[in-house]
């Protein structure tokens, strides 16, 4: 074999791999609620340094962070000084930028580390909406028990008492739609859940299940 074919081979080999990582992020869309009820950790922070760190192919990169607020993780870890990541976005990796923004961010804890993706909920905090911010404080926390199902073609109906019927994807805005910004599927009093919105506190509101 020549030199220059043995180079377009492995060239060849590697463009396939490079193309092959580019598409293995795939993340299946999640409403604001659930990543929070299902996340061990939720901050807001702001990014105060980074640091790659030599582990797997492609690296870890660790964010220091000044932690704001915490809104869940209480019990797991009060205070958060460091963010783990892939280092490489097409394996899921999020890029934070430093002393710039605060952010919103969302994790897991995996022996004693804090980390995160591009699959899990990560926000500049002033592109947040006044409803995800009610939600962070407390109307979140009291849906964690509720189901929100995604609707992708209609009809759709709930199927339970805990279900809400996310419709966003059937809007021009996908899953970043109207539900996503401004409602939270409450458990109510009842036992039922439906979505919720407004400045009344959600025991004082009824909504109907498929709204809106």
């Amino acid at each position: 074999m020549t030199a220059w074919l043995s180079f377009l081979v492995v060239y060849l080999c590697s463009w396939s791999l490079r193309d092959l990582v580019v598409e293995a992020c795939t993340c299946v869309p999640i409403h604001p609620q659930d990543a929070f009820c299902n996340s061990d950790i939720v901050i807001r922070a702001k990014v105060v340094g980074k640091k790659l760190m030599k582990d797997g192919p492609f690296g870890t990169m660790r964010y220091t962070v000044k932690q704001m607020k915490m809104y869940r993780g209480f019990q797991i870890m009060p205070h958060v000084q460091y963010i783990y990541t892939e280092a490489s976005e097409s394996l899921c990796g999020v890029k934070l930028e430093v002393n710039k923004y605060q952010y919103l961010i969302t994790g897991r804890v995996y022996e004693g580390k804090v980390y995160t993706g591009l699959c899990n909920w990560y926000e500049k905090w002033d592109q947040l909406t006044l409803s995800q911010r009610k939600g962070l404080n407390h109307r979140y926390h009291l849906g964690c028990g509720c189901k929100i199902r995604p609707c992708y073609y209609l009809p759709c109906f709930a199927t339970s008492k805990n279900e809400c019927i996310w419709t966003d994807m059937l809007s021009n805005f996908g899953h970043l739609g109207y539900q996503a910004k401004h409602y939270a599927c409450i458990q109510r009093v009842e036992g039922y859940c439906s979505w919720y919105r407004g400045w009344a506190p959600p025991d004082k509101m009824i909504i109907n299940a498929t709204d809106p």
